[in-house]
């Protein structure tokens, strides 16, 4: 298989390598054979060829199985620069899914304990897709795209996902009764698709109760698939209740390709300290690993991907090498080294 290796920025020059260790850890434990190629991005990408976002690295992902993506620090960019912006692989890939986690761990303090949800976002249409404008100065307009092609296939991914968990649910987060047209085909889709899956139980929620939820009984969850901009508020409800963005990995898929990307972003201000969390990071090659084992049926992607979290879970129960937000004294250096170790042992 062939992985790339783009750093980003600040705390990305930090965790990144941190998951690419225990990655190979796995890989090597499991005889996964890895081409690791390593890509200008961000900054280093701005310095090496004038642009944040290379002609050469879009090229060579094309060639790639999937690819570990550090935070990106665009907000510190130079405005109206073309050179400096916010590299749009998603929308270049086709990544038409988010699949973000929520776990919580016994040791680690957090507002609720045995949690454990993934959420399936759709990443392509919503709010970020339709075009706003202003008419006059007094009035705004926003527009929502919701098509049934995107809202299928995101359903399927959902329920692919929940194939592999115990419960076997997923439940569909909109607000149909509100917005009929677009929530309603969204709903429609995942019906039909939920029909191709009998061994899933499905059931469905509105946006608004099931934010209630999550706060007052998140056990309830296994896999919930909802829209983009709802997606992107209730991973973040949910990272809440699990220990904050340090705990929340993520991976954007698409048809043939997968970037493994956390949450959180660029911290620049812990970068270069060797303190930031790079539980994030590594969990996201995890889910990369996991997804390659899922879609291209390789058993040894597989195995990796159940070494690390259970060599994550090790290292978390034990508490001996954590990052001081997880109430430890170890480096970034010193957690990775430590999970890799139980990787190998």
């Amino acid at each position: 298989m062939k992985i790339g290796i783009l750093l980003g920025d600040d705390v990305g020059l930090e965790v990144v390598p941190e998951c690419v260790k225990v990655m190979k850890a796995a890989a090597g434990k499991s005889g996964l054979e890895i081409e690791w190629r390593p890509l200008p991005i961000g900054r280093r990408g701005h310095r090496e060829h004038g642009d944040t976002y290379p002609a050469v690295t879009a090229r060579e992902l094309r060639e790639l199985d999937g690819w570990i993506m550090g935070p990106i620090g665009h907000n510190t960019y130079p405005r109206n620069d073309p050179t400096w912006m916010m590299p749009p692989i998603r929308k270049d890939f086709d990544l038409f899914a988010a699949l973000r986690p929520a776990k919580s761990y016994p040791s680690i303090p957090s507002i609720h304990q045995d949690v454990d949800i993934v959420f399936v976002r759709e990443l392509t249409e919503g709010m970020g897709a339709g075009p706003e404008f202003r008419p006059n100065d007094e009035v705004t307009i926003a527009t929502r795209v919701i098509s049934r092609k995107g809202s299928a296939r995101v359903a399927r991914e959902a329920f692919e996902v929940a194939r592999t968990r115990r419960r076997r649910k997923v439940t569909a987060a909109h607000k149909e009764p509100a917005y009929r047209l677009a929530c309603g085909m969204f709903a429609e889709e995942c019906r039909k698709v939920a029909r191709s899956y009998p061994d899933v139980t499905f059931e469905e929620e509105m946006i608004d109760t099931i934010a209630m939820h999550l706060v007052t009984a998140p056990q309830d969850y296994d896999v919930i698939v909802t829209t983009n901009q709802f997606g992107d508020i209730l991973t973040d409800i949910g990272a809440g209740l699990i220990g904050g963005l340090g705990l929340a990995p993520g991976l954007c898929v698409g048809k043939r390709q997968a970037m493994a990307q956390a949450t959180h972003g660029s911290a620049p201000d812990i970068a270069g300290k060797n303190i930031a969390n790079p539980y994030a990071m590594i969990m996201s090659g995890q889910m990369l690993f996991d997804w390659l084992g899922r879609v291209r049926g390789e058993a040894r992607a597989s195995e990796a991907a159940g070494a690390i979290e259970a060599a994550v879970s090790k290292v978390i129960a034990e508490g001996k090498h954590l990052t001081r937000d997880l109430g430890g004294r170890a480096t970034t250096t010193e957690m990775g080294d430590a999970i890799a170790a139980a990787v190998r042992a």
